[in-house]
């Protein structure tokens, strides 16, 4: 009787690592063509006029991706500063004075809305209380609308990584005489200060490729503008637009901004995951 269970446990065990093994060969092999006809294409794209000239009027040749970088860079940064501040300070509050807390309980309610909301809502959102009153698309709203989507992730993780800090030292501060907010800033934010970054660098690269919340917020310009309080052009955007071009510029253009945007984000992906794992250890 005991081996008989015995086998079919072995049985059920080898067919999910089967099942498993076969999941994860089939997700490799769709991860690895998408990234093969990125590259195939986008390569050949690359040239130092994408990063130097505008994008090109319809049917014209030439132009590149350099109003739609620096936009994209510059609501990027604008997105950091905003939620930043807002973020850890929020996920200190949770994680250090939020225990017992009806309020606390709301904020991790609303954030968990917050990170499952498709982007399309939030850009709706910000189109219906910033874009409509004051009449004209900006770079500031698609910072905002930018900043729904980043929020909530650095909020989240900076309570997880607080979370994690060991309670004896905390204990060890209070000994001391230190009040809480010195306890909750010098000792835990900072102790934590690694994982607090690496969700910061993970929410700027979820946020690097949202198209829908920028279609409704920030629009596009198809010239190279600094101003916020105008439409601007972004990368995310751009590529949506040229992709289903009938100008063959255009889609080339395209192949090399989604392809920007990856090494940006791999970028960023290698930077938190490797770099800061790495400062944690040593």
């Amino acid at each position: 009787m005991d081996l008989n269970i015995y086998k079919r446990r072995r049985l059920a065990n080898q067919l999910g690592l089967t099942l498993s093994m076969l999941a994860m060969v089939l997700g490799l092999f769709v991860l690895l063509w998408i990234l093969f006809v990125l590259f195939k294409n986008g390569l050949q794209s690359l040239d130092w006029a994408m990063f130097t000239q505008s994008t090109p009027a319809p049917g014209s040749d030439g132009g590149g991706l350099a109003n739609a970088i620096v936009g994209s860079l510059m609501m990027v940064v604008v997105t950091a500063l905003v939620s930043t501040p807002i973020g850890i300070l929020s996920g200190v509050y949770l994680a250090e004075y939020g225990d017992q807390s009806k309020t606390a309980s709301v904020t991790r309610f609303v954030t968990d809305i917050m990170l499952s909301a498709p982007s399309i809502v939030l850009g709706l959102f910000v189109y219906a209380i910033l874009v409509a009153n004051v009449k004209h698309f900006s770079g500031w709203a698609g910072s905002m609308a930018l900043s729904l989507i980043a929020i909530p992730v650095v909020v989240r993780t900076t309570e997880n990584m607080l979370r994690l800090v060991p309670g004896s030292l905390r204990e060890a501060a209070f000994a001391l005489g230190a009040p809480r907010w010195k306890v909750a800033t010098f000792i835990t934010l900072r102790a934590a200060q690694t994982g607090v970054i690496t969700g910061l660098l993970l929410a700027l690269a979820r946020i690097s490729g949202e198209t829908a919340p920028l279609l409704f917020t920030a629009l596009n310009n198809q010239f190279f503008s600094l101003d916020m309080n105008a439409p601007m052009a972004n990368l995310p955007v751009v590529i949506f637009q040229f992709a289903m071009s009938p100008y063959d510029n255009w889609v080339r253009l395209a192949w090399g901004g989604a392809l920007l945007i990856t090494l940006t984000v791999l970028f960023l992906n290698i930077l938190a995951r490797v770099f800061f794992r790495n400062k944690v250890q040593s």
